[in-house]
């Protein structure tokens, strides 16, 4: 199975602890193509958008369209970054454009720290 970054796939988060996002999801895959040698991907969550995340720095918002697959405005939560094996990925949704993958990389950048920029 080829699953490669700025791809949406619909993957497995459950079992979920305490506040971890849980259940059968849309998730982006963050990682470089040519990083790791383990069956592993980083991925962030997708979740139905709500008015709040606006005030939210570390979740993205993303439109649904034809390329990515999704059914409905949605937030990439960069803050629930993760590593599954790729036994979790059920089937790959879309995928999203390089200007937006960006986007994503440097929020979760902000997530460890709020003055890191990407160039």
């Amino acid at each position: 199975m080829s699953i490669n970054q700025g791809e949406i796939w619909e993957v497995e988060f459950f079992p979920n602890v305490g506040s971890e996002i849980g259940k059968k999801r849309p998730a982006l895959v963050v990682n470089s193509d040519l990083i790791g040698k383990l069956p592993l991907k980083t991925v962030v969550p997708i979740t139905e958008w709500s008015k709040a995340f606006a005030n939210y720095p570390w979740i993205v918002n993303i439109q649904k369209n034809s390329s990515n697959g999704l059914s409905k405005e949605s937030g990439i939560d960069c803050f629930q970054i993760r590593n599954f094996s790729i036994d979790r990925f059920i089937k790959r949704i879309g995928v999203i454009n390089e200007a937006s993958l960006f986007t994503v990389h440097e929020t979760i950048a902000k997530t460890l720290n709020p003055k890191y920029k990407l160039i």
